[in-house]
């Protein structure tokens, strides 16, 4: 015994030094990433996809085939009012319906077919009879994302008013002193004619949380994997004799069994990959049957939350091998500080700073969450994220192994062992407990 008051460490300014900066520098990090990603959505807003369609079929007026939908689509599409916030997909009904369906779109504009028809017989110009008020139609999709689908509604909500305006204005010119004649109610109604509804383009089931779950399920997926990751590491390590196991007031220690960084990095992975089976089938039980999350093609779920579970397991495994003790922070930024802001679920991508839109690229997260969202919401198409999710996902093991076996086999080369050889292995002295020798 040294005689020296453990208390004195306190005194020790290397140890606040060490730990300030850690968790000086974390602290800073998960700010940028969580706040930083989310301050200003509308004002970082670039290119959010949202479909236009024309569906009205026209009408004569006064011998000419006029159709205002078309007007009304290619004025949207031109006008310079939301900058290169929204880019307007031109498309027909069939399209439309389908890019909601796939996740494509977080919203629509749709001009009706009778659209003209309704229009021109506000102006008495059109065949008699009890003129009923012209409709535009906003759809959202909040299976996309219900912050990316608010920002398409606002946007397409004033496209519409604005459009309605401005056929009002047409209309009054076209008619000119023949308004006057009009009853005072359909005047006032033509200076903005058309009526705005709001609809969900892509209705989902009531339990999956207005488009989240898929969020949810996939983040509970990454936190299983890096989390088991660091309870397979250290038991694994337990299980060779390099570290203790404190169980409450308990320390347990086995022989050395000596390893390289190689085999115990191969003697994890296979851990997190056999138990990455309960895992998978314990989290999706506990979502659909126990929670009653809104779920179909089960198997295909199941599948992919163990193949999900294992590659983020494996793929954290490999950083706390790589980087030893500090591997831990460097997991909890990779999985959690930069994944989850740029995941696309509370945030569409298109809304994120350039810097974010480059992690989305590649972060985990997003890859699985569209997966996921696939799977529960879009009939686990392939171009509705499956594809991606499944590629990413290979690419991800694939580099987690190319990185984690290369520098732990180069480790091994130069002689870098967890123990140095000159070390000697302790001798047994009893059932739990061990002796120098």
């Amino acid at each position: 015994m040294s005689g020296i008051h453990p208390f004195r460490v306190l005194r020790a300014k290397p140890l606040w030094i060490a730990n300030g900066v850690i968790t000086g520098v974390l602290a800073l990090l998960f700010a940028v990433f969580y706040v930083g990603a989310n301050i200003d959505p509308a004002d970082h807003l670039t290119k959010l996809p949202v479909g236009l369609v024309n569906a009205d079929k026209g009408a004569a007026v006064g011998g000419k085939r006029v159709n205002l939908g078309a007007q009304i689509t290619e004025s949207i599409k031109k006008s310079t009012a939301s900058g290169d916030k929204i880019d307007w997909k031109v498309m027909d009904e069939k399209e439309m319906k389908d890019a909601l369906g796939e996740g494509k779109l977080f919203g629509a504009l749709v001009v009706p077919a009778d659209f003209t028809s309704s229009t021109t017989a506000l102006t008495g110009t059109a065949p008699t009879g009890t003129p009923a008020r012209p409709t535009l139609t906003v759809l959202t999709n909040q299976s996309a994302g219900s912050l990316g689908s608010g920002l398409a509604r606002t946007a397409t909500t004033q496209a519409a008013e604005n459009a309605s305006l401005q056929v009002g204005r047409e209309l009054a010119a076209q008619i000119g002193t023949a308004q006057a004649k009009l009853p005072a109610a359909a005047r006032v109604l033509l200076t903005d004619p058309a009526a705005v509804t709001v609809e969900d383009g892509h209705p989902l089931d009531s339990h999956s949380g207005l488009g989240m779950t898929a969020f949810y399920y996939a983040l509970t997926l990454v936190v299983v994997g890096m989390l088991s990751a660091n309870v397979i590491s250290g038991q694994v390590d337990h299980a060779l004799g390099y570290t203790h196991n404190d169980m409450g007031p308990l320390r347990l220690h086995r022989p050395l069994i000596r390893a390289t960084r190689v085999q115990t990095l191969t003697i994890s992975a296979t851990h997190m990959t056999g138990l990455s089976l309960l895992m998978g089938t314990l989290v999706m039980a506990g979502a659909v049957g126990i929670m009653g999350m809104d779920a179909s093609h089960l198997p295909l779920l199941w599948l992919y939350s163990v193949c999900a579970i294992a590659v983020t397991g494996i793929g954290a495994l490999t950083l706390l091998a790589v980087f030893g003790t500090p591997g831990m922070l460097v997991v909890t930024l990779v999985f959690i500080g930069m994944a989850v802001p740029t995941a696309g679920a509370t945030t569409p991508i298109e809304a994120l700073p350039g810097f974010y839109r480059f992690l989305s690229e590649f972060e985990p997260l997003r890859q699985i969450t569209g997966g996921i969202r696939s799977i529960l919401y879009y009939d686990a198409q392939a171009d509705a994220g499956l594809t991606r999710g499944w590629a990413m996902m290979a690419v991800g093991l694939v580099a987690a192994g190319l990185f984690g076996f290369g520098v732990l086999g180069w480790y091994d080369r130069k002689g870098l062992h967890r123990i140095p050889a000159e070390t000697k292995p302790e001798k047994t002295a009893g059932p739990g407990v061990t002796a120098p020798v």
